[in-house]
């Protein structure tokens, strides 16, 4: 149960029409200020590291002027760390005393000393580059200090933790594994990537660290199912994933990763019993690690896209990409991310703005491994060393190939191979019949292909769930088309809260799949039945009580017919393992009505109380027959307090946050923060997160505006209502502390606007009495 409390957190609302910030957007440097009683604590983390101890030195850490008690941090790294360096990568764990001490719904922070990357920015484009394909990392920088001493700018990476998991698999319980040498050996010591070693599990302790709870055995049988039963690699792991995984690595270059030494990955086991590889560890991406496991001379440009393709101890690639479908699949995937980012430069302009944002800090970092000129010039030219690697760098130098000196020559030579200049086939105008069907109907999916041999309709009726493959035929359109004119159609059922797929279509020579970031993107057929997941809630403080007076977490169901319902025989779930985990008592839900089940693991209180609860940081809920067919579903992620979200229009819509609604009809939001027509914020224009926050009665606003002009800075509450008028009027240019009084409120979540000279900018704080 939960009873009345304030969580003392600063939250952040990512779902408003207006811009926020999270802990890891790349247009924030955040300050992370470090405190220990011990004055030689170098000396202890030092000591840590020596001994191999995953041990941390307990101390306090100010992040943004928030402060976080009883922290525990220890130096992290491989080649990147060394007693003899001032900045060392850290990993600073800030509920490793406190249960659910986080910032922003993150509990530990992993920063890197951006070792071996003139251009400090290899680490956050390449993690930008893998999100718009697969789940990854979100990273920027910190500035970091340790007793008060100013220890450089840092790369701060997302955590692969419990509620990445849940943001991204809906899930965090099922066996996790990191990619990790242990012991004395060296990556190319460790005789290849994902071999099966044997049935007993400590053949594989030096190569994979656990970090859940279990799954050796999962592991184990994985491995074996990929290299001696290959043929069934797809019911143990997530086979498109992995390929956009191995394309990314290939086409970047980066061979610190298991495509070359095998380390610098995560392994997680989805809800449908298939592992998912996550990437680790960037910083030497774009050609900054040279040297090739295998053997051979390299030159970075021409790395093979099929690298260890031949080599048995590569079973990462071997046993995936000597099928010929697997091949041209992962083809097809390399030539999507070619296009959306190298070919129309879009890489290099990006480089350009990371640097823009991190520029004066480079240049104030006095312990950075490269000039500030080396800084400026890497994106483009090569630092210390010959271009491309295979040459004999300066003296006392590494060199670090430019990263578009690099790429420029890159995609050149992957278009000069027969994989790369086969004809794809085309394929446009997909259509479905009806457009709008109800669930359990039949819908006619259509789609003009050419040049094809094969194409197929790839779906699935739940998120949780294996997109399933069917034969789409060229018999000519549903309506009126006639047979071999190019239009493939196929029937097929819709569930029961619809469908999402994608096509595919090959040919002897190469594949196309639309959309192009399929399966990571794919197209949605709405279906909504007649009783649906509404609304919920996963962090009532303040809103809404139980019969017994508690703000636990809830969960609306709402009739969408003219009758009642029984629920007789239905299930609630947030475990896609376990879809029958609550059942409903002989209960029914009213014609048109609402039905809430609270989410507290208090079944012995008066009402519907199901055995689980919500998490605030993520995951999903499913209502289920008494067949066990999932009827609704939705997956979230990070929740804020006391905001709720729900379905608008009521009953029918696409899930929104919104103020709660409980047990009546859904609002379309929050309406008094509209986001009007001001162009995009220039980076020389910063809104601090206040400080203190929490605060009572008053807390400090902060802002930096680059030039004169006129400005306003309102205070709204949660209905977007105006509460406070700070600024209106001329400001010079510089840096503002504004003071807001909040005496005369309530406790509650309140947002504060900064408007001016065609900018506008939104940040969100907490009153707490």
């Amino acid at each position: 149960m939960k009873n009345y409390f304030i969580c003392m957190i600063a939250f952040l609302i990512s779902s408003l029409p207006v811009f926020g910030q999270d802990f890891y957007d790349i247009n924030t440097i955040s300050t992370i200020e470090i405190t220990f009683q011990e004055e030689n604590w170098d000396f202890i983390l030092d000591s840590l590291v020596a001994n191999g101890q995953e041990e941390r030195l307990l101390g306090s850490v100010a992040i943004n002027g928030q402060f976080f008690d009883s922290v525990g941090v220890r130096y992290k790294g491989n080649s990147s760390y060394s007693p003899d360096r001032v900045k060392n990568p850290l990993n600073i764990k800030l509920d490793y005393v406190i249960d659910d001490q986080l910032i922003d719904n993150y509990g530990t922070l992993k920063l890197a000393n951006v070792f071996k990357d003139p251009s400090f920015v290899r680490e956050v484009l390449s993690y930008e580059i893998a999100r718009k394909y697969f789940p990854a990392s979100k990273s920027n920088f910190a500035k970091v200090y340790i007793n008060g001493t100013y220890l450089g700018l840092y790369t701060s990476n997302q955590d692969v933790d419990k509620y990445f998991m849940r943001t991204h698999f809906a899930s965090d319980e099922n066996p996790r594994f990191k990619g990790e040498i242990s012991g004395n050996a060296r990556p190319g010591e460790m005789g290849g990537v994902w071999l099966y070693l044997g049935a007993d599990s400590s053949s594989y302790f030096d190569r994979y660290q656990m970090e859940s709870d279990y799954g050796w055995q999962d592991l184990v049988a994985f491995l074996d199912s990929l290299n001696n039963y290959p043929e069934y690699v797809d019911h143990v792991l997530n086979v498109d994933r992995h390929l956009w995984f191995l394309a990314f690595q290939n086409l970047l270059v980066n061979l610190d990763s298991p495509i070359n030494n095998p380390q610098n990955f995560y392994l997680y086991k989805d809800d449908a019993g298939r592992f998912n590889p996550i990437p680790w560890d960037l910083n030497e991406s774009f050609g900054a690690f040279t040297t090739l496991q295998s053997g051979g001379q390299l030159q970075l440009p021409q790395l093979d896209p099929f690298v260890n393709l031949a080599n048995s101890n590569y079973p990462i690639i071997s046993k995936i990409l000597s099928n010929t479908t697997y091949r041209k699949m992962y083809v097809a995937h390399m030539k999507t991310m070619i296009e959306e980012n190298f070919s129309n430069n879009w890489y290099a302009t990006r480089a350009q703005e990371i640097q823009g944002i991190i520029d004066a800090e480079v240049q104030a970092d006095s312990n950075k491994f490269y000039t500030y000129s080396d800084f400026l010039n890497n994106i483009n030219e090569s630092v210390g060393g010959d271009n491309f690697g295979g040459g004999r760098p300066r003296p006392g130098e590494q060199g670090i190939v430019g990263i578009s000196e690099l790429m420029e020559a890159r995609i050149d030579y992957l278009y000069s191979l027969s994989d790369f200049q086969a004809e794809a086939p085309l394929i446009n105008n997909v259509s479905t019949t009806p457009e709008n069907p109800s669930a359990h109907s039949t819908v006619w999916l259509t789609a003009e292909v050419s040049n094809a041999q094969t194409v197929l309709l790839a779906y699935r009726s739940s998120f949780s769930s294996v997109f399933q493959k069917t034969e789409m035929f060229d018999d000519g359109n549903h309506n009126d088309g006639a047979a071999g004119d190019g239009t493939y159609g196929v029937s097929l059922k819709v569930g029961p809260s619809g469908i999402q797929y994608y096509i595919y279509a090959e040919n002897n020579d190469a594949a196309t799949f639309l959309p192009a970031r399929a399966e990571n993107e794919f197209y949605s057929i709405s279906a909504v039945g007649d009783v649906v997941i509404n609304e919920f809630m996963a962090d009532n403080e303040t809103t809404s009580a139980d019969p017994n007076g508690e703000y636990d977490d809830w969960i609306e169901l709402y009739n969408n017919t003219s009758n009642d319902i029984s629920l007789a025989g239905y299930f609630l779930s947030d475990d896609g393992n376990d879809l029958t985990q609550w059942a409903f008592p002989d209960t029914f839900i009213a014609a048109n009505s609402f039905l809430i089940i609270w989410a507290d693991k208090d079944s012995g209180q008066t009402g519907l109380h199901s055995n689980f609860k919500l998490s605030s940081s993520g995951e999903a809920i499913y209502l289920v027959s008494p067949d066990s067919q999932i009827v609704d579903e939705v997956q979230f992620d990070a929740q804020e307090t006391d905001l709720s979200t729900g379905r608008y229009p009521n009953g029918t819509g696409t899930f929104r946050q919104m103020p709660p609604t409980f047990a009546a009809t859904n609002q379309s939001g929050i309406t008094g923060i509209q986001d009007k027509d001001f162009g995009q914020l220039p980076e020389e224009y910063t809104l601090e997160q206040n400080y203190p926050n929490p605060f009572n009665p008053s807390t400090n606003i902060v802002f930096s505006v680059p030039k004169s002009g006129n400005y306003s800075l309102i205070v709204y509450n949660m209905l977007g209502e105006e509460v406070a008028q700070l600024l209106n009027g001329r400001l010079d240019a510089g840096t503002q502390t504004l003071v807001f009084d909040g005496s005369n409120l309530s406790s509650g979540i309140y947002f504060y606007t900064l408007t001016g000279n065609g900018v506008r900018l939104t940040k969100k704080m907490m009153l707490m009495k």
